[in-house]
Order: C-alpha cells, then structure tokens, then sequence
C-alpha cells in the first residue's frame, strides 16, 4: 500500500488552516491534543443538523421519526427536565434498550448541560441499584423490563423522578413519557461548559463494581472529528495512490446505519450514532441482535453500515441465508469493541461485494475510537488497528513506564481531548488509570514503522506459561483459520507446574464435526508447539457474552472449571 499516501494526506487535513486543523491546550493541568475548529459541546453539533429536516432520523420497527420530529422533541424533553427541576451539571438516567427515546433524552440532556448515565440493560436489580446510588440521578427514564426491577427495590431511585417508557398502563407513581414530549418550547437557551460531563458510561467490571466513566462534551466531540477525519483522510490517500479522482459534484454519501450493540455504550453512542447524525443519515434500531433479523433490516432500510463486535460480522457474512438478502447498499463492514481477526477481514473483503472492511480500537476513557483502519489500507495490514487519531499522542511502555523500542510490544499508553475526566467517586481508581494525562490502556501492542498500531492481547489477559506470555487473541485467531470454527475464546487455567496453560472453548459451525485433538493440530501447525491450546471444551452453545457482545471470559472460565476438556 501507499502509506505515503496516507501520511501526507494526514499531515494536509491536520496544518494550520485547514479543516483538522491540530492545536494544544491546558485541560486539567495536562498539555493535549485538540481539534481547532471542534464545536464547543453536543448542544452546537445537535443544532447542526437542522437542516436534515426532512429526512429519517430514527427507525424502530415500524416506527420512523424525522430529524424535524427528533428537533422538536428535543426541545420538549429539555424543556420539561428544566421545568423539573433538572439544571446544568446534573445527572438525569437512561435504563432501557434501544428504543428511539434513547437518542431524544440524550441530545436534550446534553444540549442543556446534563450529563446522561447509560444504565446497563443487562444489569440485576442488585447492579442497578448501585448504579443509582453511584451517580445519583435527578431523573430516571426505563423502560417495562427496567421498571419492573426498580420495582423490586423502589428505594434504590432515592428522591429521582421515573419517567415510563414504552409502558401500558403507567406504574404509579411514574411519569408518562407522553407528558414529557408534549410539554412543547423552543430549546432552552443554556451555556454548555465543553469540559463538563456528557454522559457517564459504565466500564465493563471483571471483579468489584464497574466503575462510572466521566466523558466530557470535548471529548466526544473530539471523537466525532476523530472518525470524521479517518474516513476523509483514508479517501483522499485512495485517491492520490489509485489515481481515481472523486467527482465533486457527486451527491454527498448519506449513512443508513444499523445499530447493533447497546446505546450506553461507546461504539453505538458516540462512534455510530454521532457519525451518522453529523451527515444527516438514518439510524435504523434492533430489539436485540441477530442475524437473520439484521440482513432483512439491510434489505428493507437500504443500510449501508454494520458496526458492532467482530463476531456479530462473523455471524452476518456467515449466515446460511445471507445470499438471498439484497445487501448491495453495505458499504462498510466491521466494528470494534474486540480486534477483528485477519481471516474476518479477508472473508469480509470477499463475501460483501459492495463493502470494503473497517475498524476502531477505543475505548469507553477515550470517548471512542484510539485507532481507525479502513479498505485497503485494512487488507494490507489486517492484524492493525491503524494509526493513532490525530488527537492523540501514543506510545508503549514496560512495566516501569519507560517507553519500549520501536516494534517492541508492551502497554500502550494514549494522552489526548478524548481521554475522560475520570471515574465518578473513584479517585483512587482514577489516578491508577491516569498519569499526567496519559490513560494506561490495559492493552498489550505494538508499534510498526508506518505507525500503525498493532493490539497483542489484553495485559491482564496474556497466559503466563513457564515464563512465557502467550497472548490469548493471537491463539483465538489461529483457531478461526479452520472454517469449522463458529466461536472461541481462548484463556489461561492454573498449572501446578508451569504456572498457567492455554485453553480454549470452542463452537463448531452447524454440521461439522472435529475432535480437540483435529483442533489442537490445527494450531500446531500455525503457532508454536507452547501456544496450542492443552485443555479444550468443545460446547454445543453458544458462548456467553454480556450485552455489547462480548464474550465473558472470565465467567466462562470459572464455569469450565469443573468440566473435563479434551
């Protein structure tokens, strides 16, 4: 590839005057990265997309709301919130799927200064009431299922107000969303601070509590700019290396996205839903995942993007009947939330005729995307996540923090607009996490000579065996070369004697029928004898996985415990 191409392309988008233009400021008590020429907060960027009007904004089912409707509900959410007693630097909550409400209440909040809490679907009645009691929402908008649990333990809303959505009749005591949508106004006319907080995400927690991320309106917007920036840059790159001019008086591309992971999370919230917003494009909903259910949606909608977890693309572009969906508007196909592994990008590549494959390494502290790869420069390099985005600086370190020669794996560390402000109520957890502006990953990468970065595994995920660390995504990715393959996960089981041993659940496809032993030389023959997994579980269902879709590793371990492997 043209990786020349890229960097001046890069290097043009981001000088002084132009369009991602880069400059430097002082942002609690750290010097960062920035885009000049970022609006202030969502409240600018909502305002933005006045002019989309007449076009689909959000469809749900049979449902569909216009960005004109989406404006003036908007308007009457934020309007009734005030009226309520909701003021800038107050938290409302959002519990509930992803239903078009989702999207109203968090363009309200943000556009008068308060902070949304994305409240796990998925969490007990027990998690839920810690959430509460952690971010101490003024409002609590859920929905019939969410509810139902609050209603197992009505304490746990303390003193917020529970606005119903989506249910018949309305509980008592709870608000009905009708109220809310007809109290009508113009939208409130509120200053919004760019560092205060826009939404407060729930980190995934392996052990404890989850922690509360505090995403700042910089740093989403940032984010937005971020993917903004990666699509132009990577275009202009084709250009200049394929020679193909893009005719400029060609109709501007509008996105038909569909939302396949859950909205209090960062890859539907902040990297999905604000691309497509920003371009005036629909975002068509799912009740939950599945992949049937998502071709027929392609088909209908005319989607043009599917973005979620690598194994939700698996499962699409491997689906038994995905030849006889009209997917010939996919223009994208990808995600991020876990490394795509190279054999995904190719089958990608080679299965979607109109859609080229993409990625984004992020995280919820960084508000989105880290890294962007996309087309080409993907399938040239398809075990890289691409380069770090212009806000960013990167680098990897050891154990010590000292920064590793170049190619050399170790923690990636990233300092820049889109790192979050903190955890709420956590300061210990924050200065862990946090060094002069520098966020600790967790990842274990590498950087090559081009830039691009390289994801190794997750630190606390590496197998220590006899010394040596072997990474589990590297194991999982030999493991999907064999077509056989539907789903694994491979991790780390204690040994007596060399510390730690490789293991591997495993799913085959339906139909097909290998032995641990057929799998295990598989492996042998791609990785060293060391990395093969000893104990593998081939199960019949599929692997557990919490409600982004990823798989839940450490849950699925301590279950295999007392079952024997092969």
């Amino acid at each position: 590839m043209h990786y020349a191409e890229l960097n001046t392309a890069w290097d043009e988008l981001t000088a002084p005057g132009a369009a991602f233009e880069i400059t430097e400021i002082d942002v609690r008590g750290s010097r960062i990265r920035t885009f000049k020429n970022a609006p202030p907060s969502l409240r600018e960027f909502w305002l933005s997309t006045q002019p989309f009007a007449d076009r689909d904004y959000l469809v749900y089912e049979d449902e569909r709301i216009t960005y004109a409707q989406a404006h003036r509900q908007v308007a009457s959410i934020a309007n009734w919130m005030i009226s309520h007693g909701v003021q800038p630097g107050d938290r409302i909550a959002i519990a509930m799927r992803n239903y078009p409400e989702w999207m109203l209440i968090y363009w309200a909040a943000g556009c008068i200064g308060v902070a949304v809490v994305g409240m796990n679907a998925w969490w007990t009645t027990q998690e839920m009431a810690y959430g509460f009691k952690d971010s101490e929402p003024k409002v609590v908008f859920a929905d019939q299922e969410r509810i139902a649990r609050i209603q197992e333990q009505p304490d746990m809303l303390g003193g917020a107000s529970l606005v119903a959505i989506r249910t018949t009749p309305t509980p008592a005591g709870a608000i009905a969303w009708a109220d809310v949508v007809a109290h009508g106004g113009d939208l409130p006319d509120v200053q919004v601070d760019p560092d205060a907080d826009a939404c407060i995400f729930y980190t995934s927690g392996t052990t404890g509590f989850p922690k509360g991320a505090q995403l700042t309106h910089r740093g989403c917007i940032n984010n937005l700019l971020n993917i903004v920036f990666a699509g132009q840059a990577q275009a202009l790159a084709t250009e200049r290396a394929t020679g193909l001019e893009v005719d400029p008086n060609a109709p501007a591309f509008v996105p038909a996205t569909l939302v396949t992971t859950p909205l209090f999370h960062v890859t539907a919230n902040n990297c999905g839903a604000y691309a497509t917003t920003a371009a005036g494009g629909k975002l068509v909903l799912m009740y939950r995942w599945d992949a049937e259910s998502a071709l027929q949606l392609i088909e209908r909608e005319g989607v043009t993007t599917v973005s979620g977890v690598p194994v939700m693309a698996r499962e699409l572009i491997t689906h038994t009947d995905f030849h006889k969906y009209d997917t010939s508007t996919l223009v994208t196909v990808g995600g991020g939330g876990a490394q795509i592994q190279p054999d995904l990008v190719a089958k990608i590549e080679s299965t979607v005729a109109t859609a080229r494959p993409n990625t984004g390494y992020g995280m919820t502290e960084t508000c989105g995307i880290i890294t962007a790869i996309a087309g080409d420069f993907f399938v040239d390099k398809p075990a890289s996540c691409g380069r770090a985005m212009p806000n960013f600086e990167a680098k990897v370190v050891n154990d010590d923090g000292q920064t590793v020669p170049a190619g050399e794996p170790g923690e990636l560390w990233v300092r820049g607009s889109s790192v979050i402000k903190g955890y709420i109520n956590r300061p210990d957890a924050t200065a862990e996490s946090i060094t002069d502006g520098w966020l600790h990953t967790g990842d274990v990468a590498r950087i090559d000579e081009d830039g691009f970065i390289f994801l190794v595994d997750r630190k606390k995920d590496m197998v220590l065996r006899g010394g040596e660390n072997i990474y589990c995504a590297e194991v999982e990715a030999t493991l999907h070369q064999n077509a056989a393959v539907a789903e694994c996960c491979v991790f780390g089981v204690p040994d007596d004697r060399l510390g730690e041993e490789v293991a591997a659940a495993v799913v085959l496809r339906a139909g097909e029928q290998l032995t641990a032993s057929d799998l295990r030389d598989h492996c042998l023959g791609l990785v060293a004898k060391h990395k093969a997994p000893r104990y593998i579980w081939l199960l019949t269902e599929p692997l557990p996985r919490n409600a982004s879709g990823k798989f839940l590793k450490r849950e699925l371990r301590d279950r295999l415990k007392t079952v024997d492997a092969a």
